[in-house]
């Protein structure tokens, strides 16, 4: 499929100027995976564009510290309501649109930006919707495994091609995840690529002799079982944060790796900044916040060889078969053992890295929700 199907990301548009009125975004969030980070970047520099944010959370409730970091950047609002990924059926979802709506109307919102187009079904309301795919089941599906999608999935493929139908704007973090959507659900004409940025900011430190890596390790997209056969051969030890242990029941055993279980975002990063090699073994990955992160930390980069990856950090990392652990031993061993290529390596990624900024992201937003903005109002769904 051809990458000029989708458009590279809206232009950028000028901050918000003296006189203009602050514009109201209703941005849904979760605590459980990366939509927590790209919300609070993106909302935090999103107010250097004209906009204020109110959170609406679902799913499990938020730590403390995620709290308080919300409430920072805007206002939160947990709702009593689940992700569509922890539902068992469409029926869980009913009551998600009338309490956005309501919300919407409470805070005198200009734009609703979904997390999950799922999200977006049932939203009658003459309010501009932006919908943005960070993953699904269904295109996950595609990837980890073979065959059609489960009869008892197939709701999730309806529900998010309403979603996306419903939606005024569609926006996927990268090329490859927008190719991703296009296979399972058409094209979409509306959609654009904006990628992530992270606000992760290293002062210089020695690195260390360790791999490091970060992710949901309960879920097979993020592979932790090869990472965790190269850790039983590899020159250096594997370090992983993040939870073994799934929502659903899934848990995972280490038998070489280190887990140090699920940490606050600010000692995930010690940890990136300290690494002398960061790695990420996935299968499926939209974007891949941790790679970005080691990136800017000016580690060197290990990452599975999938389009994703390939097409952000192509001459930036160095790249191995995702079924190999062997493959991912001799990349380790080969940067242990080599300093200068160490150093070479993480000066490419963090140079890569500039081009993801949380800046950039949210001028890329802006635009787009601007854009609807200044559409002509239209009639209200729930009169047409």
């Amino acid at each position: 499929m051809s990458l000029s199907a989708f458009s590279g990301g809206a232009s950028p548009h000028t901050a918000l100027r003296p006189g203009d009125r602050e514009l109201r975004v209703l941005m849904t969030v979760d605590a459980v995976g990366g939509v927590w980070r790209y919300a609070m970047d993106c909302a935090d520099a999103l107010r250097e564009q004209g906009f204020s944010t109110v959170f609406a959370g679902l799913g499990p409730q938020p730590t403390p510290e995620q709290r308080e970091e919300a409430e920072e950047i805007g206002e939160l609002v947990w709702l009593d309501q689940p992700l569509d990924w922890m539902a068992e059926d469409d029926r869980e979802l009913e009551a998600i649109p009338p309490v956005l709506e309501q919300l919407a109307d409470d805070h005198r919102i200009d734009i609703l930006h979904l997390n999950l187009p799922s999200q977006a079904v049932g939203i009658r309301r003459d309010i501009p919707v932006v919908a943005v795919s960070h993953s699904c089941l269904v295109t996950w599906w595609e990837t980890m495994r073979t065959g059609p999608l489960p009869d008892h999935w197939l709701w999730h493929r309806r529900r998010n091609a309403e979603g996306f139908s419903r939606a005024d704007a569609i926006v996927t973090p990268s090329r490859s995840h927008a190719e991703a959507v296009a296979r399972s659900y058409g094209t979409l004409p509306r959609l654009s690529v904006v990628p992530n940025g992270t606000v992760a900011r290293f002062d210089q430190a020695d690195k260390q002799p360790f791999v490091f890596a970060a992710g949901r390790w309960w879920d097979d997209g993020k592979n932790v079982s090869v990472l965790d056969a190269a850790a039983g051969k590899s020159a250096w030890p594997v370090q992983l944060a993040g939870p073994l242990d799934g929502p659903n029941g899934q848990t995972i055993i280490l038998h070489h790796a280190r887990s140090l279980g699920s940490l606050p975002h600010r000692e995930v990063l010690g940890l990136v900044q300290r690494a002398g090699i960061v790695v990420s073994p996935s299968l499926y990955e939209p974007f891949g916040l941790a790679a970005l992160e080691g990136a800017r930390a000016g580690a060197a980069l290990i990452l599975s060889d999938i389009p994703v990856y390939r097409e952000l950090w192509d001459e930036a990392a160095i790249f191995f078969d995702a079924a190999a652990p062997d493959r991912l031993v001799e990349a380790v061993d080969l940067l242990a053992g080599d300093p200068q290529l160490r150093r070479r390596m993480g000066e490419r990624a963090l140079t890569r890295s500039l081009d993801y900024t949380p800046e950039r992201q949210a001028r890329d937003m802006a635009a787009i929700y601007r854009g609807l903005i200044s559409q002509p109002a239209r009639q209200s769904l729930s009169e047409a």
